[in-house]
């Protein structure tokens, strides 16, 4: 099964986790890039602003075919317990053969993340959810590792 790991982190954390999932898969991995700036302290409350109103932004135009592949894992950072307006943005642009969604988050919001990208687009066949401090203590191992082994069974 060919699998392509598509994510967008602002932070580092979701692209660390995709990298750690596209590595134990083999599979093909890209970022997607929002265009609009939200560094510094008004970036970051746009953000949660932008999230909270269910906006879309601009993207950079992803290279990788989404017919070359049979799943599609697509990773997100929780804003204000919704996914960003650059994963929003994408979904709205694309159609999948078979999906599995993950989640970085500070506390709490991934029911509501997956319930939206799901109703964008399908039921995943996995979904895997971390927290912060899970990433930051290298506490999120097994999780992957789980996460990774159900996608495997799919084949």
């Amino acid at each position: 099964m060919k699998t392509l790991v598509l994510f967008y982190s602002m932070t580092g954390k979701t692209g660390k986790i995709a990298n750690e999932i596209a590595v134990k898969l083999n599979s093909d991995i890209e970022e997607i890039f929002d265009k609009k700036n939200r560094n510094g302290i008004f970036g970051h409350l746009a953000a949660g602003k932008d999230a909270v109103l269910k906006k879309f932004t601009e993207i950079e135009e992803v290279k990788k075919d989404l017919s070359q592949y049979d799943l599609v894992i697509i990773g997100t950072p929780v804003w204000a317990h919704g996914m960003t307006p650059a994963i929003r943005t994408y979904l709205s642009k694309n159609k999948f053969n078979k999906l599995a969604f993950f989640c970085t988050q500070g506390h709490t919001g991934e029911k509501r993340t997956f319930r939206e990208m799901e109703e964008m687009t399908k039921q995943p066949v996995a979904v895997l959810s971390l927290m912060k401090k899970e990433i930051k203590n290298n506490q999120y191992q097994e999780k992957v590792r789980e996460f990774c082994d159900k996608l495997k069974q799919q084949e």
